[in-house]
């Protein structure tokens, strides 16, 4: 009789690829500086001009999703945020957020825009980062995902020039993207823009938009793990 070979059954668990899961306070979006979990998943298919997280795009650790759970409640925080790299590049992704909510945390999820979020469970917050032209990656924006937003989705435009505040602007206006999203927001690119002068024209054109500043890069500097 042939021998069959048995899987263990901690093989057989669902799996992501984790570059590091920190407890710091929320840098960015509708829930700055509140105490928040970050889970970063390893890898991205992008390669945008300002990334700051170029760390993130390979090694990391194999994690079972119940160790991933396990670490995260060891810190018994209220605001969770998936981030990467891209997490959705990871198919495991989507039932990593769902049991997260499950476990009764608030939880956002932070991604390019360039994947569906359709799947996405529609009790995370989807900071969906629409890329402008100073990315570099303006060819990878999936418009199709407008259409999902619902009111406890955020969306973010990083802006490193005036052209680029121009066109964020036309999606802002051919989307109706505050209409859509529970927030719009405007970020400077941390060398490119200065914040001032995106807010003056913010305010000049009475823009229904949030001036986002990175918290995490006034406080720390971009020291990893923050």
């Amino acid at each position: 009789m042939a021998c069959v070979a048995v899987t263990p059954v901690a093989d057989m668990q669902q799996t992501l690829r984790i570059t590091e899961i920190f407890y710091s306070l929320q840098g960015e979006t509708r829930t700055a500086g509140l105490p928040t979990v970050f889970v970063r998943l390893t890898g991205c298919p992008l390669r945008c001009n300002y990334c700051d997280t170029a760390y993130a795009f390979s090694g990391g650790e194999i994690q079972t999703l119940d160790a991933i759970l396990e670490q995260v409640a060891q810190y018994r925080p209220r605001y969770v945020c998936v981030t990467g790299g891209e997490p959705l590049a990871q198919p495991n992704c989507i039932p990593l957020l769902q049991r997260l909510c499950d476990a009764g945390y608030d939880v956002s999820l932070e991604t390019s825009g360039a994947l569906d979020i359709s799947a996405t469970d529609r009790r995370v917050s989807r900071v969906l980062d629409l890329k402008t032209p100073g990315s570099g990656e303006v060819s990878r924006n999936r418009y199709d995902n407008i259409g999902e937003l619902t009111a406890n989705d955020q969306v973010k435009f990083v802006i490193c020039s005036r052209e680029d505040y121009d066109w964020a602007v036309s999606k802002l206006i051919e989307y109706r993207l505050e209409q859509r999203a529970g927030e719009v927001l405007f970020s400077p690119s941390h060398r490119e823009v200065d914040a001032r002068a995106l807010a003056d024209w913010i305010v000049s054109d009475n823009l229904p938009v949030r001036l986002q500043l990175q918290l995490h890069k006034i406080l720390w500097n971009d020291e990893p793990g923050h």
